[in-house]
């Protein structure tokens, strides 16, 4: 039985150029890259060549790369390393508590440490919430801003319906708002100055975007950004977090001196040069824009063959806001978990949601932040499509899933 992948969104394949980059780094080039030696520094090489590689997608200085273990560490460092540095500066400061803003759809790598940091009474946070179509109202986070918010954490695209967020839009009222404050600190006298205003940084998870989307720092107006290797054809257990010059942060784990002291560890060669050549490949807006649109067209043709051969479905995803690989849908009575092992059972993986919630019995959170009631949650597959996929293999499922979904449904209680 051949084997179907819809699940790029989860993981993706390494590609094979990728590969070919990594495997030098295994066993000829294997030294520690902090050593002084010429093993280290034959390593250190290969770990420069790919912050490079990565400066130039993202469109920054090369200082600003830190390579992390994915983006979950990422944006734990962003996120709690902002607020620590922060914290730091205010001891013995009569200010008010700092004030976090983000969506109510993010990753759980983003709303985890953010509830930390609340419970632990060291900010607040505005969760916002988002239209039926999973995205958020530029109007309500500008309702959201206090004078105390000193980080915003907005994903560039959902894991969950690939909704696409107004990023760019978002990062310009930021950046509005901090020129704002600091022409008006300058027309003050200097004595009557006092310190120079805090600023609002930006940060967003650009984990799902880097394939499709202008993921450039500067025209974004980032401050903050995370993305993992394995999304995009890279390997496994490395990421990347930007960190424009000048943003404060301090390291939140310790015992060592490596990425200019903010993410301590032996640095994973290997995997690093991977994700480098993986961004590289990105550069290439010719194969790049290619591989988008073949996406896009057998997404459109899942959708068409799903909704065609299928009653009482639902699409999730909003095709005129989101990337072209996701489509999310709602299948009344039939369970998304019986739904997902019937495909596999047959040949086709598929996802419920994010893979990081997987075994998890509570509806998708993002689906109710969307306004879907919690019964009907429980009837939604996520497909994710990628370059590999074809259309034989999309004609395939269009063919297997109509007696699967029927089959099921004479089997619900519903």
């Amino acid at each position: 039985m051949k084997r179907i992948y819809l699940d790029y969104s989860a993981t993706t394949p390494i590609d094979r150029r990728v590969f070919e980059a990594m495997k030098p780094y295994f066993i000829k080039k294997f030294g520690n890259p902090s050593s002084l030696h010429s093993f280290g520094q034959e390593a250190s090489a290969g770990v420069e060549k790919a912050r490079e590689q990565a400066a130039k997608l993202l469109n920054c200085s090369e200082n600003e790369i830190i390579f992390t273990s994915g983006a979950t560490e990422s944006n734990n460092l962003a996120i709690k390393g902002v607020i620590k540095a922060i914290l730091l500066r205010q001891k013995g400061k009569i200010e008010a508590q700092p004030h976090i803003i983000t969506s109510s759809v993010e990753h759980p790598a983003i709303l985890e440490p953010l509830r930390d940091i609340e419970k632990a009474g060291e900010a607040e946070v505005t969760y916002l919430p988002v239209k039926s179509n999973s995205i958020v109202d530029v109007n309500e986070f500008i309702k959201a801003i206090k004078e105390n918010t000193v980080l915003v954490s907005i994903m560039y695209v959902n894991n969950e319906t690939g909704s696409i967020q107004p990023i760019r839009e978002i990062g310009k009222i930021i950046k509005k708002i901090n020129d704002k404050k600091l022409n008006e600190w300058k027309k003050r006298k200097p004595a009557e100055r006092g310190e120079k205003p805090r600023p609002i940084y930006f940060h967003t998870d650009v984990t799902q975007a880097v394939n499709y989307l202008n993921c450039d720092a500067d025209w974004n107006y980032i401050d903050l950004l995370s993305l993992s290797g394995h999304k995009i054809y890279g390997p496994k257990g490395i990421g990347i977090l930007y960190k424009r010059s000048g943003v404060p942060m301090k390291a939140v784990q310790l015992g060592g001196h490596q990425e200019n002291n903010l993410r301590n560890g032996t640095l994973n060669v290997p995997a690093i040069a991977g994700l480098g050549k993986a961004m590289e490949l990105l550069l290439n807006k010719k194969e790049t824009e290619k591989i988008n649109s073949k996406i896009r067209k057998l997404r459109d043709l899942l959708v068409a063959g799903v909704i065609k051969n299928i009653p009482n479905v639902i699409l999730n995803t909003d095709r005129k806001n989101s990337v072209p690989s996701h489509a999310h849908f709602t299948f009344f009575g039939a369970e998304g978990e019986s739904m997902l092992i019937s495909l596999d059972l047959s040949g086709i993986a598929v996802s419920t949601g994010s893979a990081c919630a997987s075994g998890s019995l509570e509806p998708s959170y993002v689906l109710l932040a969307m306004g879907i009631k919690k019964e009907i949650c429980h009837h939604s597959i996520r497909f994710s499509l990628g370059k590999y996929t074809t259309e034989a293999e999309i004609k395939a499922v269009i063919k297997i899933l109509p007696p699967i979904i029927k089959k099921l449904r004479k089997m619900s209680p519903l």
